[in-house]
């Protein structure tokens, strides 16, 4: 396997969120190059379903985006908090609901071609009210879809986001494994 090697590394911007540097390497064939690195510390993704199979899917504006989309939950995971608790953290704030049992599915990266980003993947079932409120969550809109109808919203460009497919298509096989 090829590898690159890292010559020498800047960093470029040190926000909340992201860091970015950029890196020179040595390619395999003793060149060089410049890679751009985003370093994102690792998120939650959660397929949230209820009593009568329908999936939980969220509508918010993506500024960077400059219009809204329909999503599954997702979030940050905080200082200190381990990937199931921030699942149960952002289903609360996005959803209002607790998630009794949360389940892994595994996970991704987001963009690996320049981006740190790994996202944990939960099941969320036996759910119940149960509402924190953050800040960033005012303006997201709560829907239920049947399961039947994710394929659908996915071949269509209804969900646009590559975390809500993925999430959603693991789901659906999970679901057919009967696991």
């Amino acid at each position: 396997m090829a590898v690159e090697e890292k010559i020498s590394s800047k960093l470029v911007f040190d926000g909340e969120i992201t860091r970015l540097r950029v890196d020179t390497v040595r390619l395999p064939d003793g060149g060089e190059a410049t890679r751009e690195v985003v370093e994102h510390a690792g998120c939650v993704v959660i397929v949230a379903v209820d009593a009568d199979d329908n999936v939980l899917l969220v509508r918010q504006f993506r500024y960077a985006l400059g219009k809204e989309l329909l999503e599954i939950p997702a979030g940050g995971i905080d200082a200190g908090e381990g990937p199931e608790e921030a699942a149960a953290r952002e289903m609360q704030e996005e959803t209002g609901y607790k998630p009794e049992k949360l389940v892994s599915m595994g996970g991704f990266y987001s963009a690996p071609g320049f981006c740190t980003e790994y996202l944990h993947l939960f099941l969320a079932t036996d759910l119940t009210p149960s509402q924190l409120y953050a800040e960033d969550t005012e303006g997201i809109q709560l829907g239920r879809v049947p399961a039947d109808k994710i394929p659908e919203l996915i071949t269509t460009g209804k969900i646009e986001d590559a975390k809500s497919s993925a999430g959603l298509l693991t789901y659906l096989e999970f679901k057919k494994a009967g696991l």
